[in-house]
């Protein structure tokens, strides 16, 4: 007897085929996804590490930082360079002064006084101090005295018994130097300058009423400007001690007949910016003119002290 044929539609068999391929796919898929763990069971093979999205770029972009300046390179600036040094000082000194006046009974009047009268008979605040700037070898001095003073007078004239003057002495000096040398443990400048002089007095001589002869006053007073040519030179000894002499020459008959002075120091370096003075000085002038019968013969001499300060 023939079997029956069973007839299946075809778009059902073609359904059926799909759904097997789909099947078998997704079996291959999760053996894939399976493993042996060593002695044990097949576990699932761990997912992939997952991984951070990059961030997202800043819209708009930052601008970039502009560079910070840069100094030009050179030489330091002129006030870096520039040093200031002050002095200032008491000098203890004797005047000892001639003065040449119209008087035919008392042609020049002598002055003479110590340190101790001068300080007990000021009549007003005197000044006393001196200061440098120095930029590289150049340096500019420059010292300022002021001092007025009352002094009695002794004289040796018979016509006159004493006296007294009141006398104001005003005395700048400046010069420009130039360091020659300068080594670790001495240095000398030299260089050019000039000194101011101020002088007036007011002198009153006591006359001798035996002789009939009446007091008189003098008035006089004069000022001028001399050249100078100086020098300086300093010498370090160690531990802070050091020693500084200075001296000036000048006038040479253009003003004064002469007009010179020397200066010595001994020092002792308390720190950088401090040091301690002490020493000697000496200033004189020879002064007179043809115009008037005046004339100024001073010395000034006497110990010094004081304190040079550095900024």
């Amino acid at each position: 007897m023939r079997g029956k044929m069973i007839t299946v539609p075809v778009s059902r068999a073609v359904l059926m085929v799909l759904l097997a391929t789909i099947a078998a796919g997704s079996s291959i898929s999760a053996s894939a996804q399976q493993y042996l763990a060593p002695g044990g069971p097949v576990v699932a093979a761990p997912p992939p590490p997952a991984l951070a999205p990059p961030p997202a770029p800043a819209y708009p972009p930052p601008a970039a930082a502009a560079p910070a300046p840069v100094a030009p390179s050179g030489a330091p600036g002129f006030i870096s360079g520039l040093q200031v040094i002050a002095y200032p000082y008491l000098w203890l000194a004797g005047l000892n002064m001639g003065i040449e006046t119209p008087l035919a009974r008392a042609p020049q009047i002598n002055i003479s006084a110590g340190s101790g009268e001068i300080l007990s008979n000021v009549s007003y605040m005197p000044f006393m101090g001196a200061a440098e700037l120095r930029y590289g070898p150049f340096g500019v001095l420059a010292d300022g005295l002021h001092v007025p003073l009352v002094v009695p007078i002794t004289t040796r004239n018979i016509f006159f018994q004493g006296g007294s003057s009141a006398v104001v002495l005003d005395v700048a000096t400046g010069d420009a130097l130039y360091r020659l040398l300068d080594q670790p443990g001495q240095t000398v400048d030299a260089g050019l300058g000039f000194r101011f002089w101020g002088a007036s007095t007011v002198t009153t001589l006591f006359g001798r009423s035996l002789l009939q002869v009446q007091t008189q006053q003098v008035n006089a007073s004069g000022s001028w400007t001399d050249p100078l040519i100086a020098a300086r030179y300093h010498r370090d000894f160690g531990y802070g001690f050091g020693l500084t002499a200075y001296g000036d020459v000048g006038g040479f008959g253009i003003a004064a007949h002469s007009d010179w002075e020397i200066i010595g120091m001994l020092e002792y370096v308390w720190n950088p910016q401090l040091t301690f003075d002490v020493g000697y000085r000496s200033l004189n002038v020879a002064y007179s003119t043809s115009r008037r019968p005046l004339g100024f013969n001073v010395h000034m001499k006497g110990p010094v002290i004081g304190l040079t300060l550095r900024f």
